[in-house]
């Protein structure tokens, strides 16, 4: 406890602390999710109330207040957009304000060290690092996702520069560290390279890859806010930054584990490699189609169908038509239920969130471990914009990009329907030899029109 701030204020941020803490513990769950947030946005709202009202804000006030109207205007007009199909994109944005923010914090703390003693050199150093990294990686990754920006095809033979800045970069933090009085200039200059190091670290990863960059950014994120809280004596910013750090670690090292894939295999493959030495570019052979009405009937006779959905879907927003569909299907006594990869869509639970938000009934929806030895018991699955995560050849062929990671077997089903916008490769960009197999019959177009089609054919069967 800080004995020069009034008690009220340690206790209000005290119970804003508990607050987030309980109200993270309840999104752990789905049906408990929309209280859990409301209870975790109260405690924020405790929070920053709280702050406003420090003693030693002062002439502050103002700006501070100006800043939070700005700045959660235009939060909440960016989080009113549908940008389910974007949510790795708006994470990373979120994620890497939250680094930049506790990076000025380090920034100004480094610039006053000598007229604060009790704020210690090397905490300011690890904060502005940690946050100067999470900002500008968490960017580049954002724009690359929205392809707006360039990575590993322009990345060819540069790891110097990403390892100058990073031996430069820490060289100067030790400087910066032992001195008592940071120059302007070397602050400066040390933030600068974190921000270039935090760019450099993104772009030899793969597109497909990026979900695992932004999580380990979002660490980073608390990390710094962690530090900051440490070195301001703000129990709730530390508390509050662990939390998010140990989260962000833990779902860096999940994901890692859902692709089979060492941390430093996805961190740094692209080292020197340009895109086409990465097997990228390839494009789908010849494939059999379908039309909606011959699909609707494969369906409809079908004893049970699995749907397995994908990226495309939540670019369609086709979840709320698969609802519909599945509940045609079960009225005519078809057996159905969804198969959901672990690194579905762009993060980790996206496919869960949407099909959640369609009253999907928990109950019907599998994971890759409980349904993979049940497909050859499944007549029919139906594939909603999936790709990478039924692409066999990451089972069986050793010299495939995607060799190790876990897929859904829907290859060893009685057939497949797969409802794909065009013919070419996935996200990684890796060929799926699945699309041109004899059980498989595609039907072109958008996912959330391709379903619409299905559920109009289903009801003009007898």
């Amino acid at each position: 406890m800080n004995p020069s701030l009034p008690l009220v204020l340690e206790l209000a941020w005290f119970v804003a602390a508990l607050m987030l803490v309980f109200g993270l513990r309840r999104m752990s769950a789905p049906s408990r999710a929309r209280s859990g947030l409301r209870l975790a946005a109260g405690g924020m709202t405790i929070a920053v109330a709280t702050s406003l009202a420090h003693p030693d804000i002062g002439r502050n006030l103002l700006p501070m207040a100006f800043a939070l109207v700005l700045g959660g205007g235009l939060a909440y007009l960016h989080a009113r957009r549908p940008t389910t199909s974007a949510v790795a994109a708006s994470i990373a944005l979120y994620s890497g304000l939250g680094g930049g923010a506790a990076a000025a914090i380090a920034t100004l703390s480094m610039l006053h060290v000598g007229e604060r003693p009790e704020v210690l050199p090397a905490l300011a150093v690890l904060g502005g690092l940690a946050g100067s990294i999470s900002l500008a990686g968490s960017l580049t990754a954002a724009l690359r996702l929205r392809r707006q920006s360039a990575g590993q095809r322009h990345f060819a033979q540069r790891q110097v520069a990403y390892l100058a800045s990073g031996v430069s970069m820490l060289l100067l933090g030790v400087l910066l560290s032992a001195s008592s009085a940071a120059h302007p200039v070397l602050v400066i200059l040390f933030i600068a390279l974190a921000l270039t190091f935090g760019v450099l670290m993104v772009l030899p990863i793969a597109i497909a890859d990026l979900p695992v960059a932004i999580s380990i950014f979002n660490a980073l994120s608390g990390l710094a806010v962690a530090l900051d809280g440490q070195m301001l004596g703000n129990t709730l910013m530390l508390v509050a930054g662990t939390i998010v750090f140990a989260a962000g670690l833990l779902l860096t090292r999940l994901m890692a584990r859902s692709a089979n894939r060492p941390l430093g295999e996805i961190m740094y493959s692209g080292f020197g490699l340009a895109t086409e030495e990465r097997g990228e570019g390839h494009s789908a052979g010849d494939v059999s189609t379908i039309d909606a009405a011959d699909a609707a009937v494969a369906l409809a006779y079908a004893r049970r169908v699995v749907i397995v959905p994908g990226y495309g879907m939540a670019i369609s927003q086709a979840h709320h038509k698969l609802r519909e569909l599945t509940q045609l299907l079960e009225e005519r006594g078809v057996e159905t239920g969804f198969a959901i990869h672990p690194v579905a869509g762009r993060m980790p639970g996206h496919m869960d969130v949407l099909l959640a938000e369609a009253g999907v009934p928990y109950e019907r929806i599998s994971d890759l471990a409980g349904i993979n030895d049940q497909f050859p018991q499944v007549e029919r699955v139906l594939l909603v914009g999936a790709n990478d995560i039924v692409n066999p050849t990451a089972r069986d062929d050793r010299d495939s990009p995607l060799h190790g990671l876990p897929v859904l077997d829907v290859d060893r089903s009685g057939g497949v329907i797969a409802l794909k916008r065009g013919d070419g490769a996935g996200y990684s960009g890796v060929e799926n030899p699945l699309f041109g197999a004899v059980g498989t019959r595609v039907l072109h177009g958008d996912a959330r029109q391709s379903v619409q089609d299905l559920i109009t054919a289903l009801k003009e069967l007898d």
